[in-house]
């Protein structure tokens, strides 16, 4: 299944994990975009848009973007004609409160989720891989609170899906070829 592919699918993983880099390469793969919220909202803040402004601080704190605001941002992109197709969606949903936006924007679009793909690293890794990135919003305090933010708030949704049968768990200490592969094989996907 190489480019084109008809798959809608859920990144989560704790920052560090590698799930960006991972959403990319298989979007690349498959033919489908990668939607990053992070992205979106850094780019946001950097063209200095109204959302950006909204966003800034928030992100600088390492706390999470309010759901109302997450889930128009998110449901504005899924309704592009490039997300037709399919997605791989990275960064949300990061609470139950997303979740349950989501179900209801791909309710309303007629399509469900193919797979909830979760990338496990442990946390000592996904410190030091957070701190190796130099983003302006990589600081050691701002890492720690995300870290903690996931935990509280994302750690929870794993068992959501798993009790769906949507979540596909992936060892992401490993190189990225390796975790691609896996996410493949996870998938049933040829590489």
């Amino acid at each position: 299944m190489a480019g084109g592919v008809d798959l809608r699918i859920v990144m989560l993983g704790p920052p560090g994990s590698g799930k960006g880099t991972q959403a990319a390469l298989l979007a690349e793969k498959w033919g489908i975009p990668a939607i990053s919220t992070g992205e979106m909202l850094r780019g946001a803040v950097a063209d200095g848009t109204e959302l950006g402004r909204r966003v800034e601080a928030i992100m600088a704190s390492g706390k999470l973007v309010d759901d109302t605001t997450m889930g128009e941002v998110v449901a504005d992109r899924l309704a592009s004609g490039e997300a037709q197709g399919g997605f791989i969606l990275d960064g949300y949903p990061r609470t139950r409160e997303q979740v349950a936006t989501l179900e209801r924007i791909l309710k309303e679009a007629s399509v469900d989720l193919d797979a909830v793909l979760a990338i496990e690293v442990p946390k000592e890794v996904l410190t030091e891989r957070a701190l190796a990135r130099r983003r302006d919003d990589d600081r050691e305090d701002v890492i720690r609170a995300r870290f903690q933010v996931y935990q509280e708030k994302t750690a929870p949704l794993l068992d959501y899906y798993e009790q769906r049968d949507l979540l596909l768990r992936i060892d992401g200490h490993q190189s990225v070829e390796e975790v691609t592969a896996a996410v493949l094989e996870a998938m049933a996907v040829e590489a």
